[in-house]
């Protein structure tokens, strides 16, 4: 057995028996160190309001804060976390303000996109450490500088593409490093949806529980629309980063762990707009293809707007090698032969739905553990920034060869555009004065 296969047989077993513990609380019984972690929670809407009910329930954990710009987000999480807590966090909208707080050890970000990236900056300045949802940047440029910035100041960054902790990707990795499907070489991953068009907004006054201007941040400034917030800024390429970041980057965070790749030689997108005129910026069905040179490829496509399933899935990776296949998702692990034949199963007693916005599963509850854990007693990271960069990379330079209509040629030691002068204007952004991310 190769050291890289013995390394990875080594760490998954390991994994696994974390991962095989029966519920959330238990699972986070087994943290060792007694040493509370403070915790401040950024973004509380939907996916924020998720994982701060995931840290309320991790052992000796206090959430000191609830950070949100929107007034009433702030009094609905305040009060759900007071409830199941027993003790009331603090509310505030300015996330520079809970920065400067020494009752903050952990900051958790679940904003939007377009502040991912600046507010991991800030909290490693202040001295925190971070758990920062996927994707880690609005563009490429910000993947970097994230990953500068955790060697520069020693915190724990931890990215939010919570598939890594669970049974069934640890388990896949297991039998790759074990040869049973023989040697990996092509991953395809797929996301289908039925979304709702958001029509075409119009501009209103801004609600007055919303501090839109504080909520832009480090974007660029646009008048405020009826149909951005909260949601629909994902579709808005001045703080969204599409469908591939939203939901391709578990998919291909897990492609990529799999098949043992970094940064790829070639990217190609195509796809569009086909389904629905409406405000959309992005593909709502786009294709791209990624390939590693070195025999191994990777091939993303999603379909936004039409809820048609694959392989009786409505999002996962499938793993093809010389010797088998294996499947795997939120919702399960499943490997077959050469012919097809399905030969092993794990699935989880709850079906995850695509349609959910919020997500607190099991996963959730594994991936904050494991930034607990090293928080506390130095356990390695199962996302940890540079390999959340990787993976968020790939979504970007996929949209990137979207805008530009044509393959990109990709150095292969460190991700970026090569002899494509249009391609690399978008691989960082413009940033509002005063705002831009410094290391």
């Amino acid at each position: 057995m190769s050291s890289r296969r013995k390394f990875v047989k080594n760490t998954v077993l390991g994994s696994l028996g974390l991962t095989l513990v029966s519920s959330a609380k238990s699972y986070s019984r087994i943290l060792g160190s007694n040493d509370r972690v403070n915790v401040a929670v950024m973004g509380t809407n939907s996916r924020g309001h998720a994982l701060t009910k995931v840290f309320i329930e991790s052992e000796n954990v206090n959430i000191s804060y609830i950070c949100d710009v929107d007034s009433n987000v702030v009094d609905k999480t305040v009060a759900m976390t007071h409830e199941n807590q027993g003790s009331k966090p603090k509310g505030e909208k300015d996330i520079r303000k809970v920065l400067e707080s020494p009752e903050v050890d952990l900051l958790v970000i679940a904003a939007p996109d377009h502040w991912h990236a600046p507010a991991t900056i800030m909290a490693l300045q202040a001295g925190k450490h971070v758990y920062v949802e996927k994707p880690c940047g609005h563009n490429a440029r910000e993947g970097e500088l994230l990953v500068a910035a955790q060697k520069k100041y020693g915190k724990v960054v931890q990215m939010g593409n919570q598939q890594r902790s669970g049974i069934f990707a640890t388990t896949a990795l297991k039998d790759i490093a074990n040869d049973v499907i023989g040697t990996p070489y092509h991953a395809k991953c797929w996301y289908s949806n039925k979304r709702a068009s958001i029509g075409h907004g119009k501009q209103v006054p801004v609600p007055p529980e919303l501090d839109f201007e504080l909520w832009q941040g480090p974007a660029p400034r646009e008048a405020y629309r009826d149909n951005i917030i909260h949601y629909n800024w994902h579709w808005f390429k001045n703080w969204g980063t599409g469908e591939i970041c939203n939901n391709g980057t578990h998919a291909l965070d897990i492609a990529r762990w799999l098949l043992n790749v970094e940064y790829p030689t070639k990217v190609t997108s195509a796809g569009g707009r086909y389904h629905v005129d409406d405000d959309w910026e992005f593909p709502d069905t786009q294709t791209t293809a990624f390939e590693f040179g070195d025999q191994k490829s990777i091939l993303w496509e999603s379909v936004s707007r039409n809820g048609m399933p694959v392989y009786g899935q409505m999002t996962g990776t499938l793993i093809q090698g010389t010797k088998g296949n294996l499947l795997v998702n939120t919702n399960g692990y499943r490997l077959f032969d050469e012919s097809g034949k399905e030969t092993k199963q794990l699935l989880s007693d709850t079906q995850l739905d695509t349609g959910d916005l919020i997500g607190i599963n099991q996963l959730s509850h594994h991936h904050a553990a494991n930034t607990l854990n090293a928080i506390r007693n130095g356990e390695s990271l199962t996302s940890p920034i540079d390999e959340g960069h990787k993976s968020v990379l790939l979504c970007h330079l996929g949209n990137i060869s979207q805008y530009v209509g044509r393959t990109l040629n990709i150095d292969k030691s460190n991700g970026h555009i090569l002899n494509d002068k249009e391609a690399q204007t978008y691989w960082s952004r413009e940033y509002a004065k005063g705002w831009e991310p410094v290391v």
